[in-house]
């Protein structure tokens, strides 16, 4: 073969490659193979025992399509499975899933504790998945001991996503990309673990610098390449320490159009997964 058809033949085959490379579907780090979500897609955290018909009413007129819902350890014994179970059949009719939410600092290191609420919750047969929110920045060693403190965190998740087939989710802050576990980034090792991720990207505006999107990018980018779910969280709580993480003072309209603001910025991020918002007595008692 000449050497002009060689050159011909290779530019021809890097054409082809880079045509593929641009159809939907196909791509080396995963960003294709997750469809975008519906603009508007929402999330909340429930940690109150607020009636069921109360919160499930409220959270359709908001467009929530699932619900973080707190599960006592105690859940099966302490009558609170009643107004559950009523949660999980008004739900069910309205499409939106409930996931059993639970945390404990302490559960970084007792797995026992974590593995023993995991089972409790689940077995109430109420629940599309587990949502945790530990936070293991929280504990002295993490200062004391930060590599035995990251690698305990990660153990806990491996212990929990190997005890059911339900999704597993956790809450992150959106910083954790600054750490290391050994040589790996700690965020990608978190990642690894689960099948979603709620960042808690607490900002009061939707896009710009300093933003819910700025903050949050970096885990978008590390879900796009693992082929993760990325929701991205707004608070409503009052944060005295941090007037510019909450909405608690721009209100409920403000809060509505920078959330916006992020759904048009998303629609490019294949990891998207949403927002969620912290948390329903909060984000509903807002002023306008």
């Amino acid at each position: 073969m000449s050497g002009r058809w060689r050159t011909g033949l290779v530019a021809a085959i890097l054409m082809l490659v880079a045509a593929a490379l641009a159809l939907p579907g196909v791509s080396t780090a995963g960003k294709a193979r997750m469809s975008a979500l519906p603009a508007g897609t929402r999330a909340m955290w429930l940690w109150g025992d607020q009636p069921a018909t109360e919160v499930i009413t409220w959270a359709a007129q908001q467009g929530v399509s699932e619900i973080f819902v707190h599960v006592s350890p105690s859940v099966l014994t302490n009558g609170d499975l009643a107004r559950l179970q009523d949660m999980r059949a008004q739900a069910g009719a309205r499409q939106i899933k409930l996931y059993a939410l639970g945390g404990d600092t302490s559960w970084v290191t007792n797995h026992a504790a974590a593995l023993a609420w995991e089972k409790t919750a689940l077995k109430t047969g109420l629940f599309a998945g587990v949502h945790v929110d530990v936070e293991p920045y929280l504990l002295t060693a993490w200062s004391t001991d930060q590599q035995a403190t990251l690698k305990a965190f990660l153990t806990m998740l491996d212990k929990m996503r190997a005890a059911t087939s339900l999704p597993l989710e956790a809450d992150v802050p959106f910083w954790y990309g600054e750490y290391r576990v050994g040589n790996k980034n700690f965020a990608d090792e978190v990642l690894r673990r689960v099948s979603a991720v709620t960042v808690m990207s607490y900002r009061d505006t939707g896009t710009g610098p300093n933003s819910i999107m700025a903050v949050g990018q970096d885990w978008l980018d590390r879900g796009a390449a693992q082929t993760k779910r990325v929701r991205l969280g707004a608070e409503t709580e009052t944060l005295p320490d941090c007037g510019y993480c909450t909405f608690h003072e721009e209100g409920s309209t403000v809060l509505a159009a920078e959330l916006a603001k992020v759904d048009a910025a998303t629609r490019t991020e294949p990891a998207f997964g949403g927002i969620a918002v912290h948390r329903y007595g909060t984000w509903r008692g807002l002023p306008k």
